[in-house]
Formats: structure tokens, C-alpha cells, sequence
């Protein structure tokens, strides 16, 4: 295969970031040509909308992330079920997996996560083994469903909870299997875990803690699993949720510094001049902690998709409001949970953790403070109709200890702030059309 022609604007991968670059781009230069390279057939879909389309909420059409002819109203070249496998950054071309050749001016790596499967001998190789990733998950899912009675979940993070919530909803008898000794424990504290693991046990879900899988039986399926502590599990469909590892590999060779993911500045840009990245696949800026850090989630991967296209058309714009925020639902317990997050009875140095759980209505807050009263992470479990206000204040860095005992208020809204300083926020988001 030849070149198959030369673009201003190249992006590769198909999920929110490349959206936020596209329309990022289109704002600024509606003229320049712009190609994209899809590994996946599917039009482009939110994959945070897969537990809702197997829990039947939603049809397939409602999980399409923009309108079929968003590509053809954006002159978008797409070029789909081709992977990129090289970059050869020295004449900017691109090379794809059947040896076609793109050129480009700028060039964004939009290639998102790649499920982790455990070094587990037999997990590859069965029918009813799937992730919770992808379309091709929900389609294999969907159609394994009708024969499936019992469902193990391997992984008790975000992504585990979230299938086991489904498979229970659709009446299946549903195991969780998690590694550490409590439930989603690098994303929360404690006291969350608990509220969360009482949670599924109340619904009839069976955790095993301090727990993963030992033997895989069955040859073509999995038909059963024997645990690290000997007890058997009967196995219809497998669902590994044990998180996902940025997908990296392009920048091999290429002078892209990768830290976990792929390393860029403010501006969205990898080390190498006119090649930017975004989404899961980067290490970008988190405000809270002054670092950079991979943040899997949505909202970040577009918005760094936008302001990545805004300066790759010129139009200099900085990446400065990412931090580690999760929304989270499982079996009606409802969490938010921003910023730092600190476990354990130790408390680091130059941090001060308020919080307050209420054993009736179930719902917990948590503060964590700077010296200065900046907050610097919080969750909020049960009542979070008021999550953005604390947002706005961790990241205008406000000093909140003259009304720290309000922050406890289920109805907390700028009607507790000073004045001074409601008008001062307030004003801010009307000038960032934010309210």
C-alpha cells in the first residue's frame, strides 16, 4: 500500500478526545484537512454508557457520542478498522497496519486504554471471557446473556462494580472477586468501601475479599473458577474489571517522553514539536496536586481533546482544570469523590481531614484540607446534589475555613458563602458561562 495522503490535521482513535479535537479544531480553522484513524466499525460511542445499555436504559442509538454525520459535517476524512503502528516523526507520516502511509502537519494520539487481563493461565482463551471496554464487549455480553446463571466479576474498582451491577439487575447470581481487602480501595477511604460493600451484600451480590482466581476450568468456555482459598464458583460468563493501562506503544521510538502515559504540557503537546495527546493515553496536568498524572475519565479526555485541537490550529490554550474526580452509582448509594484522597489513620503531613458519616440516612462527607483551608480533596457520599460547589472552591483554591462547619450542610450552596466572595465566584463562572 502507498500514501495515502498528506492532512494538516491527523488524529488517531475515535472516542471523546478525538470529538473535543474535531471540534476544537473546527472552531478555529474550517478549512484544513483532517483525517482520523478508527481501529473499532462502530460510529462513535461513549463507553460510559455501556452499563446502561446492557441494564436496558438505553437503545444502541442513544449511546452514539454525536450524530451519524457529525464526521461528514466536519469534513472528516475517517478511515476505519485500520490501526496505526508506527510514527515516523522525522518526515510526520504515519504508518497503519496494512502499510498505508499518512502524512501530517499535526498529529494527535488518541488511543485511549487497554483493559489489564492477570497473568491468570486460561483467561484468554474462552468464549465467555470478556472486558467491559468496548462495543465488541457489550455486543459478546449481549448475546452470552440468555444462557447465563452465574457471573464472575474479577475486580472490585469502578469498572467491576459497575458490570456486577448490571449482571445483577438482569437477575443473574453475581460473584465479586477483589484482590485488596475492601472494595474500590485505590479511588476511596474506608468508611466509603464499607457503606459500598454493605451496599451489594443488602442486593445479594457474593464478595470475596483479599480474593482472586487460582484455575480457570473448562476448555472452549469457562465453566468454572477455583479461588486462591480453594473454594469452586460456577461460571457462565467471565467479566475481568481490573482497570486499564494507557495504550502507549506509539510513542515507542519516537522521542515521546512516557511516564505511565504518554507525557504532555499544558498545551497538550508530547515532547516532540506537533504532536500532541489527550485522554487515557496521557499524563496530563492535575491542578490539585501541581503533577502530571493519567486521568481515565471522560470529561478530561474531551476537554484536553478541545484544547489540544485549539493548539494545533494556533490558538494557544492551556489544559489547567483536570483532576481525579469520580461520579459514581452503585446500587443506589450514590458517591462523588474529588482531589486527594487520603486512607488509613495516618494523615500526611501539612493536611487536615474533617468528616462527618450518619449511620441513619446513610450518607458520609469528607473534607481534606491544606493549611491554608484550601480544599484539597473531598467525597461525598449519599447527598451529593452540591458537588460542584466544592469543585469551584478546590480549584479556586478558597480558603473555606470561616465557614468549614456549613460544608457539612446537606443543602451547602453559595446561599453559606461570605458575600464577597459568593459575588467573587459567582461573577467568575458567569464570565466562563460556566452558570
Amino acid at each position: 500500500m502507498g500514501n495515502m495522503g498528506d492532512y494538516d490535521y491527523l488524529i488517531i482513535g475515535n472516542s471523546a478526545g478525538a470529538v473535543g479535537c474535531i471540534e476544537g479544531l473546527r472552531s478555529m480553522d474550517k478549512n484544513g484537512t483532517v483525517a482520523l484513524v478508527a481501529e473499532e466499525e462502530h460510529h462513535v460511542y461513549s463507553r460510559a454508557l455501556i452499563p446502561y445499555y446492557l441494564g436496558g436504559q438505553i437503545t444502541r442509538n442513544k449511546m452514539y457520542y454525536r450524530p451519524r454525520d457529525f464526521y461528514d459535517r466536519a469534513r472528516v476524512s475517517v478511515i476505519k478498522e485500520r490501526r496505526a503502528v508506527k510514527i515516523h516523526s522525522a518526515v510526520r507520516m504515519v504508518e497503519l497496519d496494512n502499510g498505508s502511509r499518512l502524512g501530517y502537519g499535526k498529529l494527535l494520539l488518541a488511543t485511549g486504554g487497554k483493559p489489564v487481563y492477570p497473568p491468570i493461565s486460561g483467561l484468554d482463551k474462552q468464549q465467555n471471557v470478556f472486558s467491559f471496554h468496548s462495543m465488541k464487549d457489550v455486543l459478546g455480553i449481549e448475546r452470552e446473556l440468555p444462557a447465563v446463571r452465574s457471573a464472575v466479576v474479577l475486580g472490585g474498582g469502578v469498572i467491576g462494580l459497575m458490570a456486577a451491577e448490571v449482571l445483577h439487575k438482569r437477575g443473574l447470581d453475581v460473584h465479586v472477586l477483589e484482590l485488596a481487602d475492601r472494595l474500590l480501595a485505590p479511588v476511596v477511604d474506608e468508611t466509603t468501601s464499607h457503606l459500598v460493600e454493605g451496599a451489594l451484600q443488602k442486593a445479594g451480590v457474593t464478595l470475596y475479599l483479599n480474593n482472586t482466581i487460582d484455575q480457570v476450568h473448562g476448555t472452549q468456555r469457562v465453566e468454572s473458577v477455583t479461588l486462591k482459598d480453594g473454594r469452586s464458583i460456577p461460571c457462565d460468563l467471565l467479566i475481568v474489571g481490573v482497570g486499564v493501562a494507557p495504550r502507549v506503544e506509539l510513542a515507542q521510538g519516537t522521542g515521546i517522553e512516557v511516564n505511565r502515559g504518554i507525557v504532555v504540557d499544558k498545551n497538550m503537546q508530547t515532547a516532540v514539536p506537533g504532536i500532541y495527546a489527550c485522554g487515557d493515553c496521557a499524563s496530563t496536568y492535575n491542578f490539585v496536586t501541581g503533577a502530571g498524572q493519567n486521568l481515565p475519565l471522560w470529561p478530561n479526555a474531551y476537554l484536553g481533546g478541545r484544547i489540544a485541537g485549539f493548539n494545533m490550529a494556533g490558538m494557544e490554550r492551556a489544559f489547567v482544570q483536570g483532576t481525579a474526580m469520580n461520579a459514581m452509582h452503585f446500587f443506589d448509594i450514590n458517591i462523588i469523590n474529588a482531589g486527594i484522597n487520603v486512607t488509613g489513620a495516618e494523615t500526611p503531613d501539612g493536611l487536615d481531614v474533617i468528616q462527618e458519616y450518619n449511620k441513619d440516612t446513610q450518607t458520609y462527607r469528607k473534607f481534606i484540607l491544606s493549611e491554608k483551608g484550601h480544599i484539597k480533596g473531598f467525597i461525598l457520599v449519599g447527598q451529593i446534589a452540591r458537588a460542584g460547589i466544592f469543585l469551584n472552591l478546590m480549584r479556586r483554591k478558597t480558603d473555606v475555613r470561616a465557614f468549614i462547619k456549613d460544608l457539612f450542610k446537606t443543602d451547602f450552596g453559595y446561599a453559606d458563602l461570605p458575600e464577597t466572595l459568593r459575588w467573587k465566584l459567582l461573577q467568575d463562572d458567569v464570565i466562563l458561562g460556566v452558570v
